[in-house]
């Protein structure tokens, strides 16, 4: 059965969160050396984030929900010559993957879920993710005005759904590029380093 997220890429216009590039917060984690080793991209979408972490040398696993999204994933890969693996998977069910990381990027999934899949989420990515691994994920902010565009998440949200088995290290202020909605070409996010105990 096709994921309801594979609309999102197989209509005339991209959706707002594939920009074509990564974020550049994700570029300032890479240059910083901390998109390292094995190295799971969660809800992938195209690869821009994997694609920049194997970029950097690491051992990368995208995975998506969407087929569209990973089937574009794998073709950049092959384009620029870059070895990462792209897998259609849940991110609720990690586990299958039969894989542990040292990291994680989640780069606009969090927010996506209701408060009773945030915990499956969490305990998915725990699930995964070596003690002492680290969770870098990216989610739509409280701070940014209007109500367009996905759940906003308060940063005690964040703080709480990571609190058990987590150490939150930092949740610093940053924002989304996104294709242009309306005039708006970025969103309020919240930028979080969190470290499974």
């Amino acid at each position: 059965m096709t994921s309801p997220w594979d609309d999102s890429y197989t209509g005339d216009a991209p959706p707002p969160w594939d920009i074509g590039r990564p974020q550049l917060a994700f570029v300032r984690l890479a240059d910083e050396g901390r998109l390292s080793g094995r190295v799971l991209d969660s809800g992938c979408g195209t690869g821009e984030h994997a694609l920049l972490a194997a970029s950097h040398g690491a051992d990368v696993t995208g995975v998506d929900a969407a087929p569209t999204a990973i089937a574009r994933a794998r073709a950049k890969a092959a384009q620029r010559g870059l070895d990462a693996r792209f897998e259609v998977a849940d991110v609720l069910d990690l586990e299958h993957l039969g894989r542990t990381f040292d990291a994680v990027i989640d780069s606009g999934v969090f927010h996506v879920f209701s408060d009773d899949d945030r915990g499956r989420y969490v305990a998915s990515l725990a699930a995964v993710l070596r003690p002492g691994g680290a969770c870098h994920l990216m989610c739509f902010s409280d701070r940014q005005p209007g109500d367009w565009g996905p759940r906003r998440v308060r940063e005690d949200e964040l703080r709480a759904a990571f609190s058990d088995g987590w150490l939150v290290e930092s949740i610093t202020a940053d924002r989304f590029d996104i294709n242009p909605i309306g005039d708006a070409t970025q969103a309020e996010a919240w930028l979080a380093a969190i470290r499974r105990s």
